[in-house]
């Protein structure tokens, strides 16, 4: 659809400013890193059963409660902690997703180089662009491989639709529609995780 702008982009995108932002800056753009990782994680999680819109808009507020998304930091979070992020107004005030991302930092850390591999392996390189919003998938085989291997290693609140999220937004497939305006990225080759 095309945008007050006069650009063509994915129809979702184009109800609020936020979404415009994301979808032109930031969706679908490679992520690589551990903490980066672990953001989007945390927050596709928290985003179960909500509008998206929500999230981004207490995003910041969600950076704050979780200290940069530091892994190292969150996962060092206790019961105190767990009591003033369920008093935090400005997040999504969810005990389990509270305590999910709590626990998903500690298996970060405890994975260290092995969680960011085990993620970008889930890249799905070559596959086209989707024609309408009609052809994007909730989930894959890769999505539930990814959210098996990661529920394996001690990653909680991930199924095959919040790690097929994941894999959207940082890149791993690209779901911009063919006529989008955002340019083609070349989406991340997969490693062993091991490498």
């Amino acid at each position: 659809m095309r945008g007050e702008d006069g650009l063509l982009r994915c129809p979702w995108a184009l109800s609020a400013p936020e979404y415009v932002r994301y979808h032109d800056e930031e969706w679908g753009r490679p992520v690589t890193s551990a903490a980066g990782l672990y953001e989007r994680l945390t927050l596709e999680a928290f985003q179960s059963g909500l509008s998206w819109l929500t999230i981004l808009r207490k995003r910041e507020a969600f950076r704050a409660a979780f200290a940069g998304f530091d892994p190292a930091r969150v996962a060092a979070f206790g019961e105190a902690d767990v009591a003033r992020l369920m008093a935090d107004a400005g997040i999504v005030r969810n005990r389990l997703k509270i305590e999910a991302a709590v626990a998903n930092a500690r298996a970060v850390v405890a994975l260290g180089e092995e969680f960011p591999a085990l993620v970008l392996a889930a890249a799905s390189p070559g596959r086209p662009r989707p024609q309408r919003l009609a052809d994007v998938p909730a989930s894959t085989p890769a999505s539930a491989a990814l959210a098996r291997a990661l529920k394996a290693r001690g990653v909680r609140f991930v199924g095959p639709t919040t790690a097929y999220a994941l894999m959207q937004a940082v890149g791993l497939v690209d779901d911009h529609l063919v006529d989008c305006h955002v340019p083609t990225r070349p989406v991340q080759p997969a490693r062993s995780a091991g490498a």
